[in-house]
């Protein structure tokens, strides 16, 4: 994949990860915020922050979370970016990190 479909699909992604944040936010008790591409997720109980950023030079988006960095890949099968062995999509991910946040299932 070359860059500029890279930027395309991550910014897909990314967009779609981001409204479903912000419509999860109020019922879950955390503040998301979009700036310059990176999206932060703020919690005040317990207090914690998480972000999530598309990486171009290695065509991934990384997620920040838990002292813990973890290296999304396209998926052409699944068609999203994945995770791990267990090929876990990204908003999969950022919701199970969430709800390790908070201590309540979320589902985004």
């Amino acid at each position: 994949m070359d860059e500029q479909e890279f930027r395309r699909k991550a910014d897909e992604a990314m967009n779609g990860l981001y409204r479903a944040l912000n419509d999860a936010a109020d019922d879950y008790g955390f503040e998301v915020d979009n700036q310059a591409g990176a999206i932060s997720i703020e919690f005040e109980e317990p207090k914690g922050r998480f972000v999530i950023s598309p990486n171009a030079p290695v065509r991934q988006i990384w997620v920040s979370a838990h002292s813990k960095s973890y290296k999304l890949d396209w998926d052409s099968v699944e068609n999203t970016f994945v995770y791990g062995s267990e090929r876990q999509p990204l908003k999969g991910l950022v919701a199970a990190a969430i709800s390790k946040q908070i201590g309540e299932e979320v589902d985004l």
